[in-house]
């Protein structure tokens, strides 16, 4: 995951506004936001030249950014994404937990044998002693496993209340996964969530769900000392 925005030429045409919302967007949310050199500040002539169009678009779209919270328009100094301090992460792994537990509720319900089974693909290649060789790769397969889980609950309301909390979910894991033994330890309470799945212990899956995300809320809110 990249600390620098990474946008580039777009086709212009009908819904160009929305091209753009959607271009910068995307761009925002695969960046690690709470990197040390996260490249924070957003430059209006930068990216009208990144995306080949004049600036009033560029403009627009950021407004309209700023309107869902994702960056902050400070007269005078320029465009800046969010950065959420330590409580408000917080509160938003408190949700975070409770949304991804009801959707694992909901998959012991609702979901196949093989809409589950998929899930295992996300934890397989990975031992013990090679973890740390693979951490980046595993980062990534860790934000896709919780993603797969949220889309699996088949109840888009839940999914798109997460999607606004997700470039913040997403840079607090990969920024702490390397952390105190977190990718092993994340790892095996991936299986034993997947385990629950299976068995269709609806109480099981929920309750492993919600305390793997509290966990990292323990651990962020002992540990983390970059957000405030």
């Amino acid at each position: 995951m990249s600390s620098v925005l990474a946008v580039g030429p777009i086709d212009t045409g009908f819904s160009l506004k929305d091209k753009i919302y959607d271009s910068l967007k995307a761009a925002i949310t695969s960046m690690n936001i709470y990197a040390d050199d996260a490249e924070l500040r957003l430059d209006e002539r930068k990216l009208s030249e990144q995306l080949s169009i004049s600036r009033t678009p560029v403009r627009e779209a950021l407004a309209r950014l700023e309107q869902e919270g994702l960056v902050a328009i400070v007269p005078r100094r320029g465009v800046y994404i969010v950065r959420k301090t330590k409580a408000q992460v917080l509160e938003m792994l408190t949700v975070w937990a409770a949304l991804e537990s009801m959707a694992a509720r909901l998959i012991t319900l609702n979901a196949t044998d093989q809409q589950i089974a998929s899930l295992r693909t996300l934890l397989t290649g990975y031992s013990k002693g090679q973890i740390k060789d693979h951490i980046d790769e595993y980062s990534e397969n860790n934000i896709n496993f919780h993603q797969a889980i949220l889309r699996m609950s088949k109840n888009q309301l839940i999914y798109d209340t997460a999607e606004n909390l997700f470039i913040h979910m997403r840079s607090i894991r990969a920024r702490t996964i390397g952390e105190d033994d977190r990718a092993q330890r994340s790892i095996v309470d991936h299986m034993h969530i997947v385990e629950a799945l299976e068995a269709r212990n609806t109480s099981l899956a929920e309750q492993l769900v919600r305390e793997h995300t509290m966990n990292l809320a323990k651990h962020v809110d002992t540990h983390v000392d970059y957000l405030d």
